[in-house]
């Protein structure tokens, strides 16, 4: 294979996306090590602070970190606006010949990046990392994970890679294509998964967060599952779909037992048991499939008011400034 720096400059810009959400505990230590990354790359690097509308000292601590090193970039957003969307920011931000994002809590290592980085300079567009372990994980939310990314396989139209998270390098090529995907109900690692190119899967073991506390609960994370589904597949509009037909077929063949029973008996009315089971069912069948219907409108509607992705409220250390 060709290699496709030949013609480069010998030193390239990395730029590492970290996200934060009241990461006050953990996130000078994650500098710390982010530091001891980049001293050992032979690549430039910037490092992009995304500060999620944090209500602790976050902000104040980055805004030290970037005072002190030239390296550092900050935005700070004017409200919480969501993890996957403090990503999409730090891409848009990103210089980088490559963009790696990893979260503040350093369940994801970086000292994995240069194996990432190695791979990139094998020609591999996307490098992500597969989960084979989860340390400090309930039993619960490893079962929920590993059924969702096995659910949104099977119903997807795109085949997004099990057991993966945001933790990833991109090439330069795929984070044009990103920017310009502009949906509000974003799902970073399906859309990745489907602007396609040369991937190569990573596989690590997750390690328990340094410190704090997780910021997807479990209403989070089925906000986040409902994201995922909907954004990459319309299945459950054709489930919707299978429901009415389904019950058109019960209401068909109760009409053709009815009809018979009048003819060939002479007990023709129909019991009020069987008569109220149908008129449950018909509007259970009816109500859910409105509030399938509803999501997908709802998300539409969300789309074509054309609203900013984020409202940044500080920048600091960008080159254009």
């Amino acid at each position: 294979m060709p290699d496709a720096f030949d013609d480069a400059p010998s030193r390239r810009l990395l730029s590492i996306v970290v996200p934060c959400y009241n990461e006050q505990e953990v996130i000078e230590t994650t500098h710390a090590r982010l530091l001891q990354l980049l001293a050992s790359l032979d690549l430039d690097g910037e490092i992009i602070y995304v500060n999620d509308g944090s209500r602790d000292r976050t902000l104040e601590i980055l805004r030290s970190l970037q005072k002190s090193d030239e390296r550092v970039r900050v935005l700070s957003f004017s409200r919480n606006f969501g993890h996957q969307v403090a990503v999409s920011a730090g891409i848009d931000a990103a210089a980088g010949d490559a963009v790696v994002l990893i979260d503040s809590d350093l369940q994801d290592p970086p000292e994995l990046v240069p194996e990432m980085i190695a791979k990139w300079r094998e020609g591999y567009q996307v490098v992500y990392g597969v989960r084979t372990q989860r340390a400090g994980e309930s039993a619960f939310k490893l079962l929920t994970a590993k059924a969702f990314y096995r659910l949104i396989n099977v119903i997807s139209d795109v085949a997004i890679p099990l057991d993966t998270g945001d933790f990833r390098l991109m090439d330069r090529r795929v984070v044009e294509v990103l920017q310009r995907m502009p949906e509000r109900d974003r799902f970073v690692r399906g859309m990745v998964s489907w602007v396609g190119f040369k991937q190569f899967a990573l596989a690590y073991s997750r390690a328990e967060r340094a410190a704090g506390e997780s910021k997807y609960p479990l209403r989070k994370m089925l906000l986040f599952a409902l994201d995922g589904v909907i954004s990459f597949s319309l299945m459950p509009l054709r489930i919707a779909m299978g429901f009415g037909l389904v019950a058109a077929l019960m209401a068909t063949i109760g009409t053709l037992y009815v009809i018979c029973r009048w003819l060939l008996t002479d007990n023709w009315s129909p019991g009020f048991a069987l008569l109220f089971v149908g008129v449950f069912f018909l509007g259970a069948v009816t109500l859910a499939c409105l509030g399938i219907i509803g999501e997908y409108v709802g998300r539409i509607y969300r789309e074509i008011k054309r609203r900013p992705l984020y409202v940044v409220d500080e920048r600091l250390g960008f080159r254009d400034q």
